[in-house]
């Protein structure tokens, strides 16, 4: 059955409700049950209980719930790494060896490179950036507005990066949602990966940033903004701090996906299984945190659990969000959104076009709500589905969403990536956005120009 125009208009109130309310969980609520009550020939009951039934039946799947088991083990390593010490250690050690690099570009430097290695969380990304960089910049005159955009710049976009984390299990449940559905075709693994090649934001926002450090480029308000004054930080001379409490989880962690992927994918990575690997991947390094940090007490045995259960709390509400993108996916799906957009758009846009068109679309729904993930989670079915309808390559559609979800809450004032950011490098969180804004826009129009000679090279 044949739904027209409005199997574009639930999708489309989706976005405007996540506009609006700036929740995204009710959003995706919201449009799954009336996506649902025009399958249920607008039967209220019948679409309830479609609803809820529909949310029962994802778990029958076993990618979903191993998708959703490492979204909220991930949260149980970065709660351990936090009460064990790890992390604060950590920061020690590098505060202790910034010494070493004294100097203005050393200082930001010293962010930048911070930001690149550690990509388990944007939030933990940040925060370490900042603490261990925020003295040396004070102290070699570099703004904290300079550091909040150094950090902010290399926290989401590595993270899209290298997708070892909960940003890659959610991008990879959603291409592989789409595979399921039978709306596109190809391996999700092997759509990720190239997708990671096309995120044009996320590599043009790092390379940027780089640039911007070395040759000390102040643009707009940036210039105008001023070192705070340095306080210097006393320390114990006898403490040897070590950073391998971070260091060996994080190995285990990346070694255990890949090899996850050679075994599944019978000796190819290329073929192997996402969701099992990242799975097995959490159980592992969480195994090893109980047998590194359990003998030595740097957390009792209670202490673990008590880590793996609050680590577990915090990350509901993603897992929220991850299990009602899966719903909603399947809803369009199912609505055929995207073949009806694909025919009425057939003649009256180019499909070149096309990716510059998510991008934007993608990028304005991240600013105006603030959030990358629960951008990915309603533009991904839309823009894959519109994709494999027009012939437009997967990887391509997926790199548009990632990228203007990632621009959009780069430069978006209520973003907790931003807000974060600000906070921990010691500014005013408007400060924060005005100074950034500008060199987010650069990085934004160079992508934009990528897309639209990706579209152009795509199609001819």
């Amino acid at each position: 059955m044949e739904y027209g125009v409005v199997s574009i208009i639930i999708p489309l109130f989706t976005i405007a409700a996540a506009i609006i309310t700036k929740d995204v969980v009710i959003s995706l609520l919201g449009g799954a049950f009336f996506g649902l009550l025009v399958l249920n020939g607008y039967s209220a009951t019948d679409a309830f209980v479609a609803l809820f039934d529909g949310i029962v039946a994802l778990f029958a799947e076993g990618w979903i719930v191993k998708t959703i088991l490492f979204v909220v083990l991930v949260g149980s390593i970065m709660e351990m790494l936090n009460r064990s010490g790890a992390v604060d250690e950590f920061v020690e050690f590098l505060s202790q060896k910034a010494q070493k690099i004294d100097s203005p570009i050393g200082a930001m430097l010293l962010a930048y490179t911070i930001g690149l290695i550690i990509f388990i969380e944007s939030s933990i990304t940040v925060m370490v950036a900042s603490i261990v960089a925020k003295p040396l910049c004070d102290k070699n005159g570099v703004s904290r507005e300079k550091l909040a955009y150094i950090c902010d710049s290399t926290s989401a976009p590595v993270c899209t990066m290298i997708p070892l984390n909960g940003w890659g299990a959610l991008l990879l449940g959603l291409i592989t949602s789409s595979i399921a559905s039978g709306v596109i075709q190809g391996d999700a693994i092997n759509i990720l990966i190239q997708a990671i090649l096309l995120n044009f934001y996320a590599i043009f926002a790092i390379v940027v940033v780089l640039f911007v450090i070395v040759k000390d480029i102040n643009i707009g308000p940036m210039r105008k903004a001023k070192p705070r004054a340095y306080i210097p930080i006393s320390s114990d001379v006898k403490s040897r701090p070590k950073p391998w409490g971070m260091i060996f989880p994080l190995i285990i962690l990346v070694g255990a996906v890949f090899t996850g992927l050679y075994l599944t994918g019978n000796g190819d990575i290329l073929k192997g299984s996402g969701s099992t690997s990242v799975y097995y991947a959490v159980i592992s390094t969480l195994i090893f945190l109980y047998i590194y940090f359990v003998p030595v007490k740097r957390l009792t045995h209670k202490g673990y659990f008590d880590a793996l259960y609050k680590g577990l709390s915090d990350m509901i509400p993603i897992a929220i969000v991850v299990i009602l993108a899966f719903l909603i996916g399947k809803v369009i799906g199912e609505l055929g959104t995207a073949a009806y957009m694909a025919s009425m758009l057939d003649g009256a846009i180019s499909p070149i076009f096309i990716p510059l068109l998510v991008f934007l679309l993608s990028s304005i729904m991240a600013f105006a709500t603030g959030t990358s993930w629960g951008t990915f989670s309603v533009m991904m079915p839309i823009a894959l589905a519109l994709g494999g309808a027009m012939d437009i390559s997967s990887a391509l559609m997926a790199a548009t969403v990632i990228s203007g979800g990632v621009f959009g809450d780069h430069a978006s004032p209520i973003s907790d990536t931003t807000i974060i950011s600000s906070m921990a490098a010691g500014c005013d969180n408007m400060d924060h956005v005005r100074t950034q804004l500008p060199y987010a826009l650069v990085s934004a129009f160079l992508a934009s120009i990528a897309f639209l000679v990706a579209g152009f090279v795509q199609l001819n």
